[in-house]
C-alpha cells in the first residue's frame, strides 16, 4: 500500500478542543511560522497554507505539535525537529529532517537529496523517492522511503535504519557503521565494507514494525538486509599502509 496525497488524513491538534493556527505564506511570514512553532506548547497544531516551496519550514520545532503544510517546501524543511508531528502534503526540497532528534517527518511526494541527514532520532516517511545521499550520516533516525532512493544514500551512517521499497542507487552504505538497511527492490552497486546480511526472525519484526508504522503493508521477507562488513573501522595489520 502506498499512502496518497489525497488519502492523508487532515492533521488536527493531540488534544481535544484545542485550535489550529493558520499561516498564509503567499505573501511570505516564514519567520512568523518559526517563531509560533519555536513558542507552542505540547498539543498545539498549525496548518501552513500556500508554502510555495519556501525553504526552512518548521524549523526547530521543539515540543509535541502538529504542523500541516499543504503544499510543496524547499530546502531543509522540518530540520532539527524534536517531538513534532510535521506532514508535508507535497515534495520536499534539499535536507528534509535535517538533523532530527525526535517525532515524526511525512513527506507525501518526493524528496530532494540529503533526506534525514545526520538525524539522531524518531521517524522520517517519504511516499515517493529520495534522491542522492538519503540518510547521509545517519545517526539513529529510521527513515521509510516508499520509492527509490539515489546514489551515495546511507553514506557514513552510524545508526538508525533505512527501508526502501523500491531500488537503492550506486554506493548504497558506502563507508557504513551500525546502521541496518533495508530495501525491497534492486541495488545498483554496494559502497566500502557494505554487505548484504542473512533476514533474522529479529530483523523480519523490527522492519514489520517500521512499515506499519509508516503506513505501508509491503511484506518484510521480500526485503534484503544490508550492513557493515566492520572492516573498514577496526585496525588490521595487513591493512597499515592504509592508514
Amino acid at each position: 500500500m502506498t499512502t496518497t496525497l489525497d488519502s492523508l488524513p487532515a492533521q488536527g491538534p493531540r488534544h481535544a478542543g484545542g485550535t489550529t493556527q493558520v499561516f498564509d505564506l503567499k505573501a511570505g511570514g516564514v519567520r512568523e511560522l518559526n517563531k509560533a512553532v519555536h513558542q507552542a506548547a505540547t498539543g498545539e497544531a498549525f496548518t501552513v497554507e500556500n508554502p510555495g516551496g519556501k525553504h526552512s519550514l518548521a524549523v526547530g520545532v521543539n515540543a509535541e505539535i502538529d504542523v500541516d503544510i499543504n503544499g510543496h517546501a524547499g530546502y531543509y524543511a522540518a530540520g532539527m525537529n524534536q517531538g513534532g508531528r510535521v506532514t508535508i502534503r507535497g515534495n520536499a526540497g534539499v535536507g528534509v529532517a535535517e538533523n532530527m532528534m525526535s517525532g515524526t517527518v511525512h513527506v507525501a511526494g518526493d524528496a530532494s537529496q540529503a533526506a534525514g541527514a545526520t538525524a539522531h532520532g524518531g521517524l522520517l516517511v517519504i511516499d515517493g523517492n529520495a534522491s542522492a545521499r538519503c540518510g547521509i550520516s545517519m545517526k539513529g533516525v529510521d527513515i521509510v522511503v516508499g520509492g527509490s532512493i539515489g546514489h551515495m544514500s546511507a553514506f557514513m551512517a552510524q545508526a538508525g535504519r533505512l527501508v526502501v521499497c523500491g531500488d537503492a542507487g550506486d554506493a548504497l552504505g558506502d563507508s557504513i557503521y551500525e546502521a541496518r538497511l533495508y530495501v525491497k527492490g534492486t541495488v545498483a552497486s554496494l559502497g566500502a565494507d557494505c554487505v548484504a546480511k542473512p533476514m533474522r526472525a529479529e530483523h523480519l519484526a523490527e522492519l514489520g514494525e517500521l512499515l506499519r508504522a509508516a503506513g505501508r503493508d509491503d511484506d518484510p521477507a521480500d526485503f534484503t538486509r544490508y550492513g557493515s562488513a566492520r572492516t573498514l573501522y577496526h585496525f588490521h595489520v595487513d591493512n597499515s599502509s592504509a592508514y
